[in-house]
């Protein structure tokens, strides 16, 4: 059996939750500096999102002006 392709698929699958986490954080910043502060279980509704739902958000904030509009944003998801 050979390990390569094993080793490879798991680099892979680190480069992609690499990425997820980098973005995650990203959004979490714009929307603290957005926003304000962002209570803990929005903050886990987030890092529950998938990668295009992130970038979806990532947009989506530029026109928030409250809390409420991230709620009302997540509510609209598939979470």
């Amino acid at each position: 059996m050979r390990l390569e392709p094993l080793y490879q698929r798991d680099r892979e699958q680190a480069k992609e939750e690499g990425r997820q986490e980098r973005k995650e954080n990203l959004i979490l910043r714009l929307l603290n500096r957005r926003i304000d502060e962002i209570d803990a279980s929005l903050i886990g509704r987030i890092k529950g999102l998938s990668i295009e739902q992130l970038e979806n958000l990532g947009e989506a904030l530029l026109d928030f002006s409250s809390v409420a509009d991230l709620e009302t944003w997540l509510n609209q998801q598939s979470i």
